[in-house]
């Protein structure tokens, strides 16, 4: 069995260890980042809805974007094609197309999320494209890579 050097120490990290991001909309955590565990191909992590709470519209102009719905049901609007997704199913997203993402159940909705390729540097990753929901919450620091 291979050894592990400290480069590349495997890192674990818990959901409630890392700080809720509210700016687009409903509970987003980034867990397994270039800032947390020193990623340097992509990121993944956690959003959670509660009835009726969306992420905001945007785009990602380097990545594509993988979804997976672990608890409740979603609504992704893709470049205006609305695409309903429960428990157990999963999306890719492309690079560059338009989305948004809606709990339409009473339950809360719980997503695990995965953007690949990085893009060259943080601010380049994402695009806004609706007015956002909680426009004071901070930027969310994924890292560089």
């Amino acid at each position: 069995m291979p050894e592990t050097s400290p480069a590349r120490a495997v890192r674990k990290i818990a959901a409630c260890d890392v700080a809720p991001n509210r700016r687009r909309g409903g509970d987003i955590r980034v867990l397994l980042s270039p800032t947390t565990v020193g990623a340097s191909t992509g990121f993944t992590g956690v959003l959670t809805l509660q009835a009726g709470e969306y992420v905001s519209e945007h785009y990602h102009p380097y990545s594509e974007e993988f979804l997976y719905v672990v608890r409740g049901g979603i609504e992704v609007r893709v470049d205006g094609e609305r695409i309903t997704l429960d428990s157990g199913e999963g999306i890719m997203i492309p690079i560059g197309a338009r989305h948004r993402v809606t709990n339409f159940t009473a339950e809360p909705a719980l997503v695990v999320f995965h953007l690949c390729p990085l893009a060259p540097r943080p601010d380049l990753g994402h695009v806004d494209t609706e007015a956002l929901p909680h426009p004071v919450e901070p930027v969310p620091n994924v890292g560089d890579r």
